[in-house]
């Protein structure tokens, strides 16, 4: 994925896409400090763990769009949209509904759950097959309904 990243900047710059140059800065920045934050603790950055890194750049500019439109703001809200379309693009596509919730069943089924004591088997066998595919903060409460919470 970071050679992604550097491929979309160099592009991006021989295109003079100011805006598209600036949000991969932001995300390489950020990419830079979880080495540095990583590397403290004896680990390295995992394709999983910039996945989340992404996702959590892409509800952070959520909230701060919201927050920019109710404020009557319209300017800082299109250049946080704008952000969140490019940081989008290097996340993978994110599942439909329907898929989200034949996804549960199936970990359900696979990890033989049956009562609220095992949401967090089945939340973690989702995380495994579908990270960076489905809006865990939703998944939860799926899971929760199906089984019976």
């Amino acid at each position: 994925m970071r050679e992604q990243f550097t491929t979309v900047m160099k592009e991006a710059m021989k295109a003079g896409d100011k805006g598209r140059v600036a949000t991969v800065r932001l995300i390489m920045a950020a990419l830079k400090d979880k080495d540095i934050e990583a590397r403290g603790l004896g680990k390295t950055v995992s394709d999983e763990d910039i996945l989340a890194l992404l996702q959590k750049m892409v509800k952070s500019r959520q909230e701060s769009a919201e927050i920019y439109a109710k404020a009557g703001r319209p300017e800082l809200e299109a250049q946080e949209r704008g952000e969140i379309a490019v940081i989008s693009e290097f996340l993978p596509k994110q599942m439909s509904d329907d898929d989200v919730k034949a996804a549960i069943q199936a970990a359900i089924a696979e990890t033989g759950a049956s009562s609220m004591k095992d949401m967090g088997k089945v939340v973690g066998a989702l995380r495994a097959k579908y990270a960076g595919q489905i809006d865990f903060g939703k998944a939860s409460g799926l899971v929760k309904g199906m089984l019976g919470g």
